[in-house]
This record gives C-alpha cells, structure tokens and sequence, in this order.
C-alpha cells in the first residue's frame, strides 16, 4: 500500500502556533513583513531526532517556507512522512483502505504536538507532491530476495525509461532505477534492516533504526523457521509525474491524500511498472529448454532461416545473461560502438523462442495481485 508520502499545504491552509520548536525558529512564518534570506527564501524545519526514533518515538518531517511565487510572497509547508510508522513505528505491517482516517488523525495529533494547527479536512484533501506505493512479498519454497533481484538485473528497462542512475547495492540485495520524477526500488527488507544496524548510510530505507527492536524478534524467528521478504517499492517523487501516471492508468482525478489511499491505485501501480520489467527482460532467458542440444535444436526448429552462426550466437547469448546482468555484459563490450550493441540487442530480439509462460518475477506479481496486507503479528 502506501509507504511514505509528502502533502504540500500553502499559508492559509495551516498555522503556526509554536515558532520555537522548529530550526531555526519560525519567528517568521507569521510575519508578512520578514525579508526573504539571500538565496531567495526563508525555511525552518522540524524533525525527529535520532534519539527520538530509537525512543520510539515517530514524527512528520516538516519544512515551512516562505519565496516569492509569481510577484506574491507565499508561505508552504511540506509534512514528509512513513503512514505505516506513524501508526505502527515500522513499514513492515501495510495499511489497508480503512487505516485511512487512522492515519489521519494520527497525524493529525502529530503536528499538534509539533506547534502546527491543520483542520482534519485540509489534510484529507491535501495536495500530495510525492508518493511511494510499495508491496513486502513473502518468500516460500526456500525462494531468496536476491534470486528475484537478480532477475531484475537482467531486464533492459534502462533502455526504455529515462534513468539517470541505476545502483546495485548491499552485495546484490537491492537495486534501483532512478530517475529525476521517480525510482523504482526492490530489495531484501530483511538485509536492510541488518545493514541499518551497522550504519543508517547503508540502508534502502530512511528511519529504520525506529524498527530495531522488529529485526530483533525477526532474527529468533529466522532461527526456527526460514522468513524472507522481497519488498517491491514506486516512488513518484514530483506532482506532475504522479498526474501522468494516473492519466496513463485511466485516472481523471486530482492527486489528493484521500484520493491516493486507494488499493486498486497501489496495485495498478506496481504491476505497471513490474510490467515495464518483465517487457524488457530477455525472451532468451524464458526458454524452457537451456540445454546446449535442446536449445539449438528448438532455435532451428523456432527460426527455419536461421544459420548456424546464428544458433551459435544465440545460445552464447543465452549463456552470458544467465551468468551476468545485460548491463554488466553491455559494460564488458565497451570499447565498441553503442550502436554495435544495440544491433546485437535487435538481432536477439527478432528471433522467435517457445517461451516458458511462468514470468520470472511471478512471485511478486501473484502477492501484488492477492494484496493481502502483511502484518507481524501473523509471523511472530
């Protein structure tokens, strides 16, 4: 369901009732006559603290700023927060539809306590500037978060959306595709919370360090019985990229908080862009057959005009994808031309191959598809 989300509120939408407990004081935030700093605004903030997470304790991070838009001074206030740890202190358990007002009111309270006045229905029908929708998938079958994301690996999505980084992090437990509107992120939940234990830096996830205690009770679990969890997160980090793909899935309305707490929204977004991945995996690598002899012998059959270079090629092809990442094999021919590769790319792709109908990534897609709200209690 939903993870983290930013709500975008303007100056006659909220009040600041205490200035000091933000950084630096928000003296001026009630002030129409404060100058705008040297870089063109004003902004204080107000975050939890370390010692406040490891306490237990879960706030929004609030940003209030004021510049000038279009020849007026405004003043906006930015209210980032985790829905699932405002309510449980961890992203483990998910949100379901009816958690809404819960979250809500929860959050409610919080900016009370945090010297900010918001009424509950401006924050129902806040304006949403960022969203992540995400899925933890329980693995069976002695299945690992690493096999799946080293399928990902393989998919040649870079090639069709406009990424500006793509990062393979942990020794292989995660991966992430980012781009300036948005990221699409997987990795081993479990892994995370390990690898935020020795440092926050190399951690996915913002704020695990509030979960601590949950890794803890995980870890006894794990010794009595296997436990792994795939996690399968979108982030749509602009307004406008939010709108398109809502246009893109059929829908007309505004990206409101309530409008976005929805199940169907969260689970046609995740499967779209898990369709993204598994459109651009390699057809090579879903063969039913990958022998040497089974394979030539379908490619022949597959492909009459083919010739035996051509064969040869391909079952070469076959057996690099399955040992490497399609980057990682793109990075090893590159000293030729990027159009070599490509043309080689195009060639694989034109040939015809009795694929195996059970998709690579078919675990994530089922869980998606069922969207049974996982919660700790059922593990524990």
């Amino acid at each position: 369901m939903i993870d983290t989300i930013v709500l975008m509120l303007i100056d006659r939408e909220f009040r600041i009732m205490n200035e000091y407990k933000f950084d630096p004081p928000a003296t001026w935030a009630n002030n129409p006559y404060a100058k705008l700093g040297k870089h063109g605004h004003l902004q204080s903030r107000q975050n939890h603290t370390k010692s406040e997470l490891r306490d237990g304790i879960y706030k929004p991070q609030l940003t209030i700023t004021k510049r000038i838009i279009r020849n007026v001074p405004q003043v906006t206030l930015k209210i980032q927060f985790s829905a699932p740890k405002l309510l449980w202190l961890n992203n483990f358990d998910e949100l379901e539809e009816s958690d809404f007002y819960r979250v809500v009111f929860a959050l409610r309270r919080k900016l009370d306590e945090m010297g900010v006045w918001v009424k509950t229905e401006t924050l129902i029908n806040a304006y949403v500037s960022k969203i992540d929708y995400a899925k933890n998938v329980l693995l069976a079958n002695g299945l690992l978060p690493y096999s799946i994301l080293k399928e990902i690996q393989k998919s040649n999505i870079t090639q069709r959306m406009d990424f500006n980084q793509t990062d393979f992090r942990n020794e292989g437990h995660s991966i992430k595709f980012r781009a300036n509107s948005f990221e699409i992120t997987g990795y081993d939940k479990i892994k995370d919370m390990e690898k935020a234990k020795i440092s926050r830096k190399r951690a996915v996830e913002d704020d695990t360090i509030i979960q601590m205690n949950l890794f803890e009770k995980i870890e006894i679990k794990r010794k009595k019985q296997p436990l792994e969890v795939f996690r399968w997160e979108i982030r749509l980090n602009e307004r406008p990229k939010i709108r398109k793909v809502l246009t893109t899935l059929g829908y007309t309305f505004e990206p409101t908080f309530k409008n976005l707490f929805q199940k169907t929204i969260a689970q046609k977004i995740l499967l779209y862009y898990l369709d993204e991945i598994e459109n651009k995996y390699p057809k090579i690598l879903t063969l039913k057959d990958k022998t040497a002899d089974g394979f030539i012998a379908q490619f022949c059959i597959d492909n009459p005009k083919a010739k035996i270079k051509d064969a040869l090629l391909a079952f070469g092809y076959l057996k690099a994808l399955e040992e490497i990442s399609t980057r990682e094999l793109r990075g090893l021919f590159g000293k030729y031309p990027v159009s070599s590769w490509y043309s080689l790319r195009q060639q694989m792709d034109g040939y015809n191959h009795a694929v195996n109908p059970i998709k690579p990534l078919q675990v994530v897609r089922d869980s998606i598809n069922e969207f049974v709200s996982v919660k700790k209690e059922s593990l524990f």
